[in-house]
């Protein structure tokens, strides 16, 4: 990929997140229309978010009266440290103003304004509840994705067929499974298992089997010797 194309990706996601700031004073989320279902993700964040500006807003004003002798340095510091305050808050607006968004026929997944996921709710499989923190992303090439908050997963979407995700400097990777955070997840994954029998004309019985363990995969469904039938929607698995 090339430098330009590098610097024209972060200025796009420099841009997407000063317009999250305006939106977030304005009270107002990016992409979500009338009849689609937005999923929040940024509170598990919040503390942690918070507790930083707070602490980047002392240090600017600390160096302010170390550097009052020094104009030209305090202005330069100011500058600075205001630009950093602004990225913080700023990273915690993308999150709340776009949040995914559970439409029709699509579940659209975002890591604020750094990435974004669109999955065909014809292309899921299994959802479930699974609740994770890791302390470290999944490898590449392993078809697997975690848009983590806060150091954690709460939500597992399985897919019969893979989708592409781009990530933030344009690195395409294939996906079959992914895993997200939401705020409440249980609302979350029921939501969507009734919006999958809506798209469907119906969803696969649940099973009553306890969930996966921690491998990232769903329970086989139990069946009494013959193949399900084939149905027009995506089978959803008990979590």
């Amino acid at each position: 990929m090339s430098r330009g194309t590098v610097l024209r990706r972060l200025a796009a996601h420099e841009g997407r997140w000063l317009v999250s700031l305006g939106r977030w004073v304005a009270r107002q989320r990016i992409g979500v229309a009338p009849g689609d279902l937005a999923l929040g993700y940024a509170a598990a964040q919040a503390a942690l978010v918070y507790g930083l500006t707070f602490v980047c807003v002392v240090e600017t004003v600390g160096l302010g009266v170390l550097l009052a002798g020094l104009p030209g340095v305090h202005a330069v510091m100011l500058v600075v440290d205001v630009y950093t305050v602004l990225t913080i808050l700023g990273f915690q607006a993308a999150a709340v103003t776009r949040p995914h968004v559970l439409t029709a026929d699509t579940l659209w997944l975002r890591d604020g304004a750094r990435r974004e996921i669109r999955i065909p709710l014809e292309r899921i499989a299994a959802v479930r509840y699974d609740l994770r923190f890791t302390k470290a992303p999944e490898k590449d090439g392993n078809e697997v994705v975690e848009l983590r908050v806060g150091g954690q997963t709460s939500v597992t979407v399985e897919l019969s067929e893979p989708v592409v995700a781009v990530r933030l400097l344009g690195q395409r990777e294939t996906v079959r499974t992914v895993r997200f955070h939401a705020d409440d997840a249980r609302a979350a994954v029921a939501a969507l298992r009734a919006r999958l029998t809506e798209a469907g004309g119906g969803a696969a019985p649940e099973t009553g089997r306890a969930g996966a363990p921690e491998t990232g995969r769903a329970p086989a469904p139990e069946t009494d010797g013959a193949a399900a039938p084939e149905t027009d929607g995506a089978a959803v698995r008990q979590g």
